[in-house]
């Protein structure tokens, strides 16, 4: 499967889950109860088509980035707590 059918079907699936969650929360809504198995299968299937469209690479070097800089301030952390 190329690159751009895999965009548009998933595109598709995002907008379908999109509008069956939209039909699940207003049901909730009227039955006043938090979450349920329909509620919980559309967010899935919503994160799921989502997937394809996040730019990976910029996300990992990012969370690489965050994780450096965490790194970084529980060593000093630990340096000023040691002295």
């Amino acid at each position: 499967m190329s690159m751009p059918s895999i965009i548009a079907s998933s595109l598709v699936v995002l907008a379908l889950t999109g509008a069956a969650l939209m039909v699940q929360m207003m049901r909730v809504r009227r039955s006043h109860t938090v979450f349920n198995g329909g509620i919980l299968l559309c967010l899935g299937l919503l994160i799921a088509a989502a997937l394809p469209l996040v730019p990976w690479a910029e996300l990992v070097e990012e969370a690489l980035d965050q994780a450096v800089a965490a790194l970084h301030a529980l060593e000093v952390a630990y340096v000023i707590l040691t002295l």
